[in-house]
This record gives C-alpha cells, sequence and structure tokens, in this order.
C-alpha cells in the first residue's frame, strides 16, 4: 500500500510540476501567430490589421497570466498612429525602388542651381528653384520645365501608392496686383498651376494636393538678393499614401 501511495503522489507531484507547460505553449502559440501575421503580409488594410492587433490585445489581456506581460508588446495607439506593415517588419523596398528612380530623375534634370532632392521622415522631397518654374511674378509655367514635368508624371504613374503635395513658396519682397494681391496668392497660384496640369496629364486629382506658403517658411533669411533667390522655390513632396477613417 505504502509502494502504491508513494507512486501516487509522485504522478499528482509530476503533473503540478508539468502544469507550466500549457501556459508556456499557449503564450508560445500565440506569439508565433503574432509574428507570422506580420512576416507574411507584405501591404495590408489598415482598418483589417488594426482589427487583428486589438483582437491579440484583447485576448491577452482577459487571461490573468498572460495580462501581466502586456507591457512586452508594442501596441499602437489605435486613435492617433498610421500603421505601416513595412515599418513594422522593416521592408522597406517600395520606398528604396522610388528613391532610386527620384535619383535616376536628378541624374537626367540636374543642375545644382535648379534642383535639389532630399529624404526627410520618409518623405522625399524634390526641391525646384523657382525662376526655373515660374516667370517672376507669375503663375504661367515656363516651357523649359515642361520635360522635367514629364518625368515627374512617369514616377506618379510608376508609383500609384504615393500621393503628392506640391508646396509653393516666395519671397518677402511685396506684391500687389489685381491677379495676386499678396505672395500668399502668388504662391497658391503656382502650386495650383503644377496641380492642374498633372491632373489634365492623367495623374487622379485625389492624389495631389498644393499648398501656397506665401514668404512664411523661408530656407534662409530675406537679406539679398541671393537669398531671395533662394526662397523662390516649388517644392513637391512624395509620400506613401494612408488612409485617415
Amino acid at each position: 500500500m505504502k509502494r502504491e501511495s508513494k507512486i501516487s503522489e509522485s504522478l499528482i507531484s509530476n503533473d503540478d510540476d508539468a502544469g507550466w507547460l500549457v501556459t508556456y505553449a499557449d503564450l508560445v502559440t500565440l506569439l508565433l501567430v503574432f509574428f507570422v501575421l506580420l512576416y507574411s503580409i507584405s501591404s495590408i488594410e489598415q482598418v483589417k490589421f488594426l482589427s487583428a492587433l486589438k483582437t491579440i490585445k484583447s485576448q491577452i489581456e482577459a487571461n490573468s497570466f498572460f495580462s501581466q506581460y502586456i507591457d512586452m508588446f508594442d501596441f499602437p495607439d489605435y486613435g492617433n498612429q498610421l500603421i505601416s506593415i513595412e515599418e513594422r517588419t522593416g521592408l522597406m523596398s517600395r520606398q528604396d525602388s522610388l528613391i532610386r528612380d527620384v535619383n535616376k530623375f536628378i541624374t537626367q534634370n540636374n543642375d545644382s542651381n535648379k534642383l535639389t532632392t532630399f529624404v526627410r521622415m520618409g518623405k522625399i522631397i524634390i526641391r525646384l528653384d523657382g525662376n526655373y518654374v515660374f516667370e517672376p511674378g507669375s503663375a504661367q509655367i515656363n516651357k523649359g520645365f515642361i520635360p522635367l514635368l514629364q518625368s515627374l508624371l512617369d514616377i506618379m504613374y510608376e508609383y500609384p501608392d504615393y500621393v503628392l503635395n506640391i508646396k509653393g513658396h516666395t519671397d518677402d519682397a511685396h506684391i500687389s496686383t489685381d491677379q495676386y494681391p499678396s505672395n500668399w496668392e502668388l504662391s497658391s497660384a503656382r502650386a495650383m498651376e503644377v496641380l492642374k496640369y498633372l491632373v489634365r496629364n492623367g495623374v487622379p486629382p485625389e492624389r495631389l494636393t498644393a499648398t501656397g506658403y506665401g514668404s512664411t517658411m523661408p530656407l534662409v533669411s530675406n537679406s539679398s538678393a541671393e537669398n531671395r533667390e533662394k526662397n523662390r522655390r516649388v517644392e513637391f513632396v512624395l509620400e506613401k499614401e494612408t488612409y485617415q477613417y
């Protein structure tokens, strides 16, 4: 009887010791599903992605054991932050490809006094000398700028998942005409003129915005004619399209 009792106690003790394996297996399975979701999908609708994250989070919070580890998971702020699956997985090949094409675009059209480009916070910015794009005090596009606009059109066709913000800037020289009472109107008209050209040539208007900043965002002080020339510019800002819901 003593032998049978010892065997029973040993089995019960082993069962208690092994109980943590069930919880551990559940945790590992949950983590596996989470990371397979991130790895296997290179693009996904934001609403569906956030919904999946909410479901995972709620399941973790509902389990008393898992809830203590909730801080291990970097869940986004659903209301204020747009999440790109490329950012979560590090798959940025689409942006890399666009940057290569923009560099090619620059090589074909580059003049250090007319065109520069850079990347800032995930946005690709092409900056152009305003005098190269427009006649002084006018929103009429220079004919010499048309070939460069055509190259920009090719980029917009090749990357339909990107939107373009066209920004017009002036110096602080006062302007007051019937058509342009101030630099606000002139910079806005210039940005809109470029936007209308792109729309006329097939770019969907929902992919474009045009903003006039007047002289409010100078690159350098308007203390000389050379500096004022730098501040007269047009900027094309290419950004991966995101949807606000």
